[in-house]
This record gives C-alpha cells, structure tokens and sequence, in this order.
C-alpha cells in the first residue's frame, strides 16, 4: 500500500531532524523542483538539492519543532509550519560573519507529490529577520 502524502511529508522532516540527508533523497523524485526562500532561483533535479543539502549541513545546524501539518484531500499536498531552531556555523557571501550564533525563526513549507514521491518543496521564511536575529 503507498503511503499518504502527510506520512511522506513527516517522514522527510523526520530524517531532517535526525540528520538523515540519504532518507531525505531516498523520498524525493529524481526531478525535484526545490523553490528556496525570497525569490532565489529553483533547484532542478536530485543533484542539484544533493548539492544544496550539502552546503546547508556545512553552514547550519537546524532542528524543526512545532511542526503542524497540514494535507488536502486528493493527497497530492502538504504544507507544514515549524520553527527552525539552528546555530550558524559557516558564513555566507551577502550574509553576517558567521560566529556559532544561534536562531529561532519561525518558517513553512509546500511540498507536491506525485508516485509516492516528493516532486517539489517551496520553503518560505522571514530572510530579514534572520539576518536581524544572526548580526
């Protein structure tokens, strides 16, 4: 029997908290579409959010709590609403000097499925008072 979107969607952000970026790809389409924060150009295809979930482990530390999910009917959508609670271990170009500064953010996300896998994840977070909370 496949699973619901909603179970999907708790498992990837399961394997989040835990660290598991392999458990992560295995739930994902080999054509992900990732839409990141404020506009930033999608990430198309696995190698592409590999690329990314690797720069990420190397920059920030983040746990997901509060999570409440949220699915629509036909199984296709989740939405899911978290506070991230991270520590900003490595600087990036634009960004504050990264000193181990922790953060708590509040932020959401969209995730599409379609066979059982994840076909896009669009993540939205207040970058400006991320910045405010990090400086």
């Amino acid at each position: 029997m496949e699973s619901s979107s909603l179970e999907l969607a708790k498992e990837y952000y399961r394997h989040f908290n835990n660290r598991n970026w392999q458990g992560m790809l295995n739930l994902l389409d080999t054509h992900i579409r990732h839409e990141p924060n404020q506009g930033d150009e999608p990430r198309l295809g696995i190698e592409k959010f590999t690329e990314f979930l690797k720069h990420m482990d190397e920059s920030y530390e983040e746990t997901l709590t509060d999570m409440v999910f949220f699915s629509e009917p036909g199984n296709e959508r989740v939405a899911v609403e978290f506070t991230v609670n991270g520590v900003y271990k490595k600087g990036e170009e634009g960004f504050p000097e990264a000193k181990g500064q922790k953060y708590v953010l509040p932020a959401a996300a969209f995730l599409a499925f379609k066979n059982g896998k994840i076909v896009r994840v669009t993540t939205y977070y207040n970058l400006t008072q991320w910045i405010k909370l990090v400086s």
